[in-house]
């Protein structure tokens, strides 16, 4: 059995410990019965996720940069929840990114010039898997298509999953995603497969024009999905709401959430990655939505604004979000082709040492420093396949490193006053503002792909009452 491979095949059970299958065992008439009858099977659609050309030149730009080596990069295996119930699938990024193509289990090996996608065929009728395998029969899964199909829309070699018991050592490998691939390839020494996950991310770092297109068609969908909650919002009376409005954007326009959004309310918009999303909203407070669609290509977008839930800031509010505004402001202006990537961090940190004092917060210890207490994370980070993406870039490259054209990032001030901080003025407790927007680095600057969305305060004011409007 190939690795990862796992057979599911539906039996009643024998340990006393265990209720066993569900279903009953198939008898030999049962079994002859299934087998027969069947005509030719309709051939399930080759969805490809990017042009296959382009896939060429990022696996002959990987193996360039590892000549010789082979190089293993599995799709990965999906998550499970609930005692067996499959999350719906989202294959590894950097194997979408060299394969343009997404099938659970699925792995991308390649050996010098050489490239193959072993796949899980379809099932066909030569044994009982189509009815009895819960993980990838296709009465279960659905039908899969003929690997010649594949092969001939990707322009790559593939072969059956199975066949991927060949594949030899030694190999670097993308670990982590697939037990069973990391189990064919044990190793003492993780450093080369640490070094190829970290050329993986660095190849994905610049982004190319089609590249830019998709993440920029998430985007045009997340807003669209930002107007929807607009206009939902002075009926709305939840959390749970708002992310549902959303999510069914999401679902619409693109692949699926590009993450699980954040709709909090009141106080638990200090709560940088509040997700339960299960709470009132009130009138006189706020709603912080961050939120994102991925593509249908799988590319992300991620997106925040922060609204009043009446429609109307107040006026401690309203100068609390344009203080974020001013610091947005600071950071799109530092942000640009050969400038380092810490710059706009820099800005956002003068912008809101100044203006923290002006609220009454004291902040003597500098820009770099005491601010940090009402901001807590970094204000921004790469944008792509993934929502942080090229996250194991190293430092030199990312962090550490130079802003280049056709870097994708996120610009994300925020300010999040915690109910029991009492070293700030009582009417800014409980309050979380963030100000999110995704740009792209040109040649001569930068283009701010969401900037049709208004996040002044007296903008979205007028944005609510006339998307309220009937």
């Amino acid at each position: 059995m190939a690795p990862g491979v796992e057979s599911r095949t539906e039996t009643t059970g024998t340990d006393s410990l265990e209720t066993g299958s569900h279903d009953l065992p198939v008898s030999s008439d049962l079994e002859s019965y299934l087998r027969s009858g069947w005509g030719d099977a309709e051939s399930a659609e080759v969805r490809v996720l990017a042009p296959a050309e382009l896939c060429a030149a990022r696996r002959r730009r990987l193996s360039e940069l590892l000549p010789g080596e082979r190089l293993v990069i599995p799709a990965g295996r999906g998550a499970r929840r609930g005692n067996g119930q499959e999350v719906r699938y989202r294959a590894a990024s950097d194997h979408v990114y060299h394969a343009g193509y997404e099938a659970e289990g699925a792995v991308l090996v390649l050996d010098g010039e050489s490239a193959t996608l072993y796949l899980e065929p379809p099932s066909g009728r030569e044994g009982l898997g189509f009815y009895n395998d819960t993980a990838r029969g296709e009465l279960w899964v659905g039908p899969r298509p003929a690997l010649d199909e594949v092969a001939a829309a990707l322009g790559l070699d593939v072969r059956p999953l199975s066949a991927f018991d060949e594949v030899g050592a030694p190999a670097r490998v993308l670990r982590n995603g697939d037990p069973g691939v990391d189990a064919a390839f044990p190793t003492d020494d993780s450093f080369r497969d640490r070094e190829l996950l970290a050329i993986l991310s660095e190849l994905r770092l610049v982004k190319d024009e089609w590249e830019i297109a998709q993440i920029e068609a998430a985007v045009g969908a997340t807003v669209a999905g930002f107007e929807d909650v607009g206009r939902a919002l002075a009926e709305t009376t939840d959390e749970r709401s708002v992310e549902t409005v959303f999510a069914t954007r999401a679902r619409r326009d693109g692949n699926d959430v590009a993450f699980n959004p954040i709709a909090a309310g009141g106080a638990h918009a200090t709560t940088l990655h509040w997700t339960r999303n299960d709470s009132p909203l009130r009138r006189g407070e706020l709603l912080l939505l961050d939120a994102g669609v991925e593509s249908r290509s799988l590319y992300a977008a991620d997106l925040t604004r922060t609204y009043p839930v009446s429609g109307r800031f107040s006026e401690v509010q309203r100068r609390a979000l344009e203080l974020l505004n001013d610091a947005q402001d600071a950071a799109l202006a530092a942000i640009g082709p050969g400038r380092p990537f810490r710059d706009f961090r820099h800005a956002i940190a003068a912008v809101m040492s100044e203006g923290l004092a002006e609220l009454g917060i004291s902040t003597d210890g500098g820009p770099e420093d005491l601010y940090r207490r009402f901001t807590i994370c970094g204000p921004g980070h790469m944008l792509g396949l993934d929502v942080h993406d090229c996250g194991h870039a190293r430092a030199a490259a990312y962090l550490d490193g130079v802003l280049r054209p056709g870097h994708v990032l996120t610009v994300e001030p925020g300010l999040y006053f915690q109910t029991n901080d009492t070293t700030i003025p009582e009417e800014l407790r409980g309050t979380g503002l963030r100000v999110e927007d995704d740009v792209v680095v040109t040649q001569d600057g930068i283009r701010n792909l969401s900037e049709g969305l208004p996040r002044r305060a007296a903008e979205i004011e007028e944005w609510l009452a006339v998307l309220a409007t009937p």
